[in-house]
């Protein structure tokens, strides 16, 4: 799983983010690209349109939902989402709150960017359990001129 998180795990409202962090796009980008990235439809239409060399695979309960870019896969459940990512050894969950709560199960490895600040936010991450994941990597990056928070970049393995 990969997401950016604030202090108190938000992650967005209204669909959308709480910041702008150039850098953390820029990973998000590196690790993803080339891979199957899971979502849920709201984060999907958060996007302006397909993210470039990512396989898109939508969850959503809505059997009618239908896209038709040949990027994107539609599915009714986060178990035919993974499924379908046979062949790529390293798909990414990238939100939203409810594919997060859904997915860690199923997860071996969390990407997170931990904003440092709290936000106003009607989505938020899970709690991240240390005694199933953890701690490997931290890389910490602070506020400049392109960014208006600190941050850090956060690898977990399970356990």
């Amino acid at each position: 799983m990969i997401a950016a998180v604030g202090e108190n795990n938000a992650l967005g409202k209204n669909n959308d983010l709480l910041w702008h962090l150039p850098d953390d796009f820029k990973r998000f980008k590196q690790l993803t690209t080339g891979h199957c990235i899971i979502m849920g439809r709201k984060t999907f239409e958060s996007f302006p349109k397909p993210l470039p060399n990512r396989t898109h695979i939508i969850v959503t309960r809505d059997k009618n939902y239908n896209i038709t870019h040949e990027d994107c896969i539609v599915t009714h459940s986060l178990t035919d989402a993974i499924k379908r990512t046979q062949g790529d050894e390293n798909p990414f969950i990238i939100g939203g709150g409810e594919i997060y709560k859904q997915g860690e199960e199923f997860a071996n490895r969390l990407e997170i960017t931990r904003v440092h600040a709290p936000f106003d936010a009607d989505t938020f991450f899970p709690e991240v359990d240390e005694t199933i994941w953890q701690l490997i990597a931290t890389e910490y990056h602070p506020k400049d001129e392109k960014h208006n928070y600190d941050f850090t970049y956060l690898t977990y393995v399970r356990k």
